[in-house]
């Protein structure tokens, strides 16, 4: 898997159709539920962060070089990954921000609370801000929200996009992880930063022994007709089993067998998938039914499923059983 520029969906009414004025869309971000701290209440976009750890498990979890891969333990910490997704999603990508996220240049919603973020640091690139200590450079990052938590608070956030309900109760007592809000700095989308991000989720799958993976995985643009070739491809030869098979919402379905099986050349295909999503065909994941579009973010989005039991023994193997090639 090369975990590169995947944020989960929208959800919650933050997608736009085209055309809709930035402004507007900050009023419908305001129209949802923004809560002002000072009112009783902290903001539902910006909520009040915690101090997370795992026990028997340290949170620095490996080490390539000058790269490390971590959990994040503090409010600060979470923030510092905030600021990398806007920094990814809104400057680079060029995604729509609601208003909160424009004032404080940071992604961020509800679900920050209450997930565990894995962080890539490059020790040897410090951080400098006036009048404070220079600080390692946070330059990758994952989201990871387990299923006792999302029961306990809001849910899976890919359920925005994908009807979870069949999944989980054909899976009933296997332990579902949510990744989400993946993103990498550009000058580090490289061979050892996608090694340090899925060392982490794999010594943090092993500890909490995790039997699926979950969440969504984006193709750029928002024609589906543009897309047909890879949709199509991902329908024909990488479905999910039915007990795994998402569906997408009514209201947002959006076909993905735009072409026949016959018509699909899979080398042309796989050549206009996203390097995330052939990463992720490699290691073993298949894909629901029906495609999102999310105007917001300028993609259009796919279910992945990962079940541990299909991951490929040659990755496996390469990590190791027991999480030990790049341990720290």
């Amino acid at each position: 898997m090369v975990p590169f520029l995947t944020r989960g969906p929208a959800g919650g009414g933050r997608d736009a159709p085209p055309g809709i004025p930035l402004t507007r869309l900050i009023g419908r971000a305001a129209e949802g539920g923004i809560h002002l701290k000072g009112f009783g209440q902290p903001s539902r976009l910006f909520p009040r962060l915690r101090h997370a750890s795992t026990p028997g498990l340290d949170p620095v979890l490996g080490r390539i070089g000058s790269l490390e891969v971590r959990l994040a333990t503090t409010p600060k910490e979470v923030k510092r990954a905030q600021r990398l997704r806007y920094r990814v999603f809104y400057e680079e990508m060029a995604a729509i921000p609601t208003g909160m996220a424009l004032l404080k240049r940071r992604d961020a919603d509800e679900y920050d609370a209450v997930c565990d973020h894995l962080l890539v640091i490059d020790h040897a690139a410090q951080e400098a801000k006036p009048f404070r200590k220079p600080k390692p450079r946070v330059v990758g990052t994952y989201r990871l929200l387990r299923q006792e938590q999302a029961d306990r608070h809001f849910g899976f956030y890919t359920a925005g996009e994908y009807d979870l309900g069949p999944v989980l109760e054909a899976n009933a007592g296997k332990r579902v992880l949510e990744l989400g809000r993946s993103c990498v700095l550009k000058p580090y989308r490289t061979k050892r930063t996608v090694e340090l991000l899925w060392h982490g989720i794999w010594t943090y799958v092993l500890h909490h022994r995790i039997d699926a993976m979950l969440g969504c995985a984006s193709l750029e643009g928002t024609d589906p007709e543009r897309l047909a070739l890879p949709l199509s491809f991902l329908h024909h030869f990488a479905r999910a089993p039915e007990g795994w098979r998402a569906r997408a919402l009514p209201g947002r379905h959006v076909a993905m067998d735009r072409l026949s099986r016959e018509a699909i050349d899979p080398k042309a295909a796989l050549q206009a998938l996203p390097p995330l999503i052939k990463g992720y065909l490699r290691v073993g994941a298949t894909f629901g039914d029906g495609a999102v579009v999310d105007y917001q973010f300028g993609t259009t989005d796919v279910f992945v499923v990962l079940p541990v039991e299909a991951i490929a023994k040659r990755y496996i193997g390469h990590f190791g059983a027991e999480a030990g090639r790049h341990a720290a």
